[in-house]
């Protein structure tokens, strides 16, 4: 094993064929992070950003500490390739990548696309395996050999770091996968992609396809070797995480594990895993309190809502319903937390009450209330709790405070009074809303972006604070034409995250009842109530 290293410009990654390799571990190797949100990850079905979008993204992900960005196609489209040139504008020290075919117009277009990066990158391979070779190129293996290398050669006419991608690799025999991957080394490419294109490989077997290549490639020392793991068995992180241990220092991922079909790689799950499993040895440069963020702004331009329990940035990764679990949570929580919530940007654990939480869930909900109350009186607000658990799914603060005997009317300051909107196409949205605050009455009238938004800035011309919304998430209850929207939000105010939930026919009031919601449960005064 050995460290890779470039000190060309005291920057934490390898740029050109320019690194060192220091043979005598001195410190924990370096895993290099390699993000395709914006290749593959855009590949997805009405996941498409424009230009703006994207530059936000690669930001974002320059803020997280990833190494490489591929930032598009260029030759797929004007747009792509015009996105690839404003990206390289935009961030300064990661690679910024581009991806391309093994054909001689998709290197020249990649390069110019590339001609402002401070670090630049070409991506460009070809499919290996042996139905890529006889059904899509209609081709033998020693020709697709040659276009390998023909390819490599003439990406570094115009850039010193070249990737090479071996498409299908997972499926590809070992054998000749070794003598592909020698010659582009030799060819010049200073790293190379041993993707698992269908997600077929167990973990066990794309291991030990990377051990392979580690001991029987000639010259394996002088480039890097990548995963690229895709997850249409649900084992893409198992199988990057297997291909590391045997030796692979690049591993291609993507925020959320977005994707084509199954999706890539997540992101946030690699460096958990490095960062949790010390005794791996291997470090990587992601600032891991940057996670949640991230993960929030992809999953809001993209709009693809991320899981619930989704590992590391679902929004029940560490929520607890079951009492057992909340005794020991708040009894010692590392009795079921094995990550610190802050250490991927999240505020805190949160438990939920539902008909399976145990007293002590119960006791530390009403403190947290400001409600203090006798062993003898739990007793009872627990008996009542659990019938009410069992016949409603979300036992929030208003229904603990009245089981308690508590006027829930002191919690709910702010109420909606009327709410009117006009919307259509060819007209900027106009909402009026009339608030009831502690019984005096506000009015107020804003336009938005949508009917939503017009509706939330006419709600903040009245409630004139400071507030950002964290998650806004919509589900429907029922179907057909009755249905009833479900909306979910998360806001940010004075350095506290607050939750909120609406529920209506109408999406706009529902949406607006659980900004309001949130609102209600700022806490600049405490209940005090003993019984």
């Amino acid at each position: 094993m050995f460290a890779v290293f470039d000190l060309t410009d005291n920057e934490p990654f390898l740029h050109t064929r320019k690194a060192f390799f220091i043979t005598e571990k001195i410190m924990n190797e370096r895993l290099f992070i390699f993000d395709t949100t914006l290749r593959d990850g855009e590949q997805v079905p009405g996941c498409q950003l424009n230009t703006v979008e994207k530059i936000q993204v690669a930001k974002a992900l320059e803020n997280l500490g990833v190494d490489v960005i591929e930032a598009g196609f260029p030759v797929s489209s004007p747009g792509d390739f015009n996105s690839v040139v404003e990206i390289s504008k935009a961030v300064t020290w990661p690679t910024v990548c581009a991806l391309t075919r093994a054909v001689e117009k998709d290197i020249y277009a990649a390069a110019e696309a590339l001609k402002y990066a401070k670090h630049k990158r070409i991506h460009t391979g070809i499919g290996t395996s042996d139905s890529h070779i006889r059904y899509k190129f209609n081709s033998t293996r020693e020709e697709i050999i040659e276009r390998a290398v023909a390819a490599v050669k003439y990406a570094r006419r115009y850039v010193d770091d070249v990737e090479f991608y071996a498409e299908d690799a997972g499926r590809t025999e070992n054998e000749y996968l070794a003598r592909v991957v020698e010659a582009v080394i030799k060819a010049g490419a200073t790293v190379v992609n041993i993707p698992d294109t269908t997600g077929y490989c167990l973990p066990q077997e794309y291991g030990d396809k990377i051990k392979y290549l580690m001991e029987h490639v000639d010259g394996i020392d002088r480039a890097i070797i990548s995963t690229h793991c895709h997850n249409d068995l649900g084992m893409a992180t198992a199988n990057t995480m297997s291909g590391v241990l045997n030796g692979a220092r690049q591993v291609e991922v993507t925020v959320n594990g977005i994707g084509e079909r199954a999706g890539n790689t997540a992101l946030e799950e690699i460096a958990m895993i490095i960062k949790c499993h010390n005794d791996i040895d291997i470090d990587c440069n992601i600032n891991t309190q940057k996670i949640y963020p991230t993960s929030r702004l992809v999953s809001s331009l993209m709009n693809m809502p991320v899981q619930p329990n989704k590992a590391i940035v679902g929004r029940n990764a560490f929520a607890h319903s079951s009492g057992i679990h909340q005794d020991g949570v708040l009894k010692n929580v590392q009795t079921y937390e094995i990550i610190n919530p802050h250490d991927v940007g999240i505020d805190d654990n949160s438990i939920v009450l539902t008909a399976r939480s145990g007293r002590a869930a119960l006791k530390s909900r009403l403190s947290a209330l400001g409600i203090n109350t006798t062993f003898e009186k739990l007793d009872k607000i627990y008996e009542a709790f659990l019938k009410l658990a069992d016949k409603k799914k979300d036992i929030n603060d208003d229904d603990i405070m009245i089981l308690a005997g508590v006027d829930r009317t002191l919690n709910h300051r702010i109420k909606l009074e009327y709410l009117q909107v006009t919307s259509g196409v060819g007209i900027r949205p106009v909402a009026s809303i009339g608030l009831n605050i502690s019984g005096e009455k506000f009015e107020a009238a804003a336009s938005g972006n949508g009917p939503v938004d017009a509706a939330i800035n006419a709600l903040k011309r009245i409630i004139e604070r400071h507030m950002t919304i964290k998650e806004f998430t919509i589900q429907a209850i029922s179907k057909g034409s009755n249905d009833v929207g479900k909306v979910h939000m998360q806001v940010e105010y004075n350095g506290h995250v607050y939750y909120g939930f609406g529920a209506n026919t109408d999406i706009i009031a529902a949406s607006v009842e659980a900004y309001i919601d949130c609102i209600n449960k700022f806490k600049e005064e405490r209940y005090e109530h003993s019984f």
